[in-house]
């Protein structure tokens, strides 16, 4: 496990010795596999887009001022690239794999690309075979990032041409950091309250299983009526049966709940009286409908939906009349 320094004398030692590797070259020079080319410089610009005649076609490049081909200067890298699959000799030792040692052994593991900028001495010309030393340039002092807190690491690649003459050079950035602590996973939303289910109104949350919306209606008169009670408030019988809702009405009254809030509903919390088209009032939240879509007299329409695998209830969104 490895650990940050402690104290601000340690932070400072620390820097200071990171700085020893800064300027030292990074393992051996490497060797372009094949010496600046036109078929290369044709799968680029074919690749890229890059119509410029003074890459490809003769005729314009020799009339340029140029005087003959040339390769677009942002493949500099191109031309030394190790073939794809063969990584870097991770036991190979050098300036750049101790430097990465020592900044991991403080804490800072995680690594990003941060920027790339090259700059360009002169045109590259088929034929010219390129060589390229690599050094450490710099090494920043502690940062804090988004990402983290670590060191900008930067390389300098510089390539030079048959003759030894510096043709381009390239900075490479990276930051080596240390993650910031992940926040604690949230706590997983709490279900909402369960229903004191009695003989009187199981048949209306069974009904919701089904997505249907159900409303008790007294089987000698016929009243509909809602919430479910035992007994007809007109004939005082105690026979009923059921009928399906339309699932049609319209706002009677609302309110938005903003406080106090119950971790197991969303907020702002909308909650709708609805006059159902079959006479009775039901309560219910609204779905998929803002706030100034809220209105007395609004359409709705009934939506029912699975809240949990032990509940399902009414939802009502506002629609065109």
């Amino acid at each position: 496990m490895t650990t940050a320094p402690t104290d601000t004398t340690d932070s400072a030692a620390f820097e200071a010795s990171l700085q020893r590797f800064v300027g030292l070259e990074i393992g051996v020079v490497a060797v372009a596999p094949d010496e600046v080319n036109v078929p290369m410089v044709r799968h680029w610009c074919e690749a890229m887009g890059d119509t410029n005649p003074v890459y490809l076609d003769t005729s314009s490049a020799e009339a340029s001022v140029h005087g003959g081909l040339v390769a677009p200067p942002t493949m500099l890298q191109a031309w030394v690239m190790r073939p794809f699959g063969q990584g870097r000799d991770e036991s190979e030792s050098n300036p750049y794999s101790e430097l990465t040692k020592a900044v991991e052994s403080h804490g800072f593991t995680s690594v990003v690309a941060t920027n790339c900028e090259q700059t360009y001495d002169r045109y590259l010309r088929p034929g010219d075979q390129l060589t390229m030393r690599t050094v450490i340039d710099s090494v920043s002092g502690e940062k804090t990032t988004g990402l983290g807190t670590g060191h900008f690491i930067t390389t300098r690649q510089d390539y030079f041409d048959g003759a030894g003459e510096r043709v381009g050079s390239m900075l490479f950035r990276i930051l080596k950091f240390r993650p910031a602590p992940k926040p604690a996973p949230a706590a997983p939303k709490p279900l909402r309250p369960r229903p004191s289910l009695t003989f009187d109104h199981l048949f209306w949350f069974e009904g919701l299983k089904q997505g249907k919306l159900l409303i008790q209606r007294c089987a000698e008169c016929g009243v509909l009526r809602h919430p479910a009670a035992p007994m007809c408030r007109e004939c005082r019988s105690i026979v009923w049966d059921t009928v399906e809702a339309g699932g049609r009405g319209r706002i009677h009254s609302f309110v938005v709940v903003h406080y106090p809030q119950i971790p197991s509903f969303e907020y702002p919390n909308q909650v709708v009286l609805v006059d159902l088209d079959e006479g009775v009032r039901v309560v219910a939240n609204t779905v998929d409908t803002n706030a100034d879509q809220l209105v007395i007299g609004a359409a709705v329409q009934l939506e029912v939906r699975m809240c949990d695998d032990d509940l399902s209830l009414p939802f009502f969104k506002v629609v065109q009349s």
